[in-house]
């Protein structure tokens, strides 16, 4: 295994849920950092705002997992991905206010992204704004994106099979938390 060429990363995302593709992206950023940092974005709603390059991504139906239970996936899975805990560190990040970034993050390490759209475009501006050392580890068009969190979503309220698409520790997380009922009560409100 070769020595990583950064001492620290920075990650992000909202893993809501976290599936097979986060976890591979994770480990891109993982296989360039001894220690990498992983922030989840979206932490809770006063964390988090509406953003017109994704509008969506603070619809509630799209945010059915606490901060806290996002953790306890990522830990699982890369647990189960045969991390150490002394090689990554999970926080809270609130990507759409850059002010705040010091206050979670190290600010010297390099920051790491994947863009798929405007807002993967607007993230980078967000990070370049602040001097942050950045690195793009894919860009790709949306279609060409992979799994979703929100097909993921859309199968498990659908009683679809969803298991094949994210690691097996997390399967069996969001099954003892009964989020397939969570989504469907969330989804139901939101038609009131």
């Amino acid at each position: 295994m070769s020595t990583p060429e950064y001492k620290t990363g920075v990650i992000h995302g909202r893993f809501q849920v976290l599936h097979n593709d986060h976890l591979k992206y994770i480990m891109a950023g993982k296989a360039l950092c001894s220690l990498l940092v992983i922030g989840i974005t979206n932490p809770d709603p006063f964390l988090s705002k509406r953003e017109n390059a994704d509008p969506d991504r603070s619809n509630p139906l799209a945010n059915p997992l606490t901060y806290y239970e996002r953790y306890q996936l990522i830990n699982a899975a890369l647990e189960e991905a045969g991390l150490d805990l002394h090689q990554f560190s999970v926080v809270p990040f609130p990507v759409n206010f850059p002010e705040r970034y010091r206050y979670y993050v190290p600010m010297d390490a390099l920051f790491l992204l994947t863009i798929y759209d405007e807002w993967g475009k607007q993230k980078l501006d967000y990070f370049k704004k602040q001097g942050l050392k950045t690195h793009v580890l894919r860009e790709v068009a949306p279609e060409k994106k992979g799994i979703s969190a929100s097909e993921v979503r859309e199968l498990m309220m659908d009683n679809k099979p969803w298991e094949h698409l994210v690691p097996h520790s997390v399967s069996v997380l969001l099954k003892e938390w009964h989020i397939a009922g969570r989504l469907r009560e969330i989804k139901e409100r939101l038609r009131l």
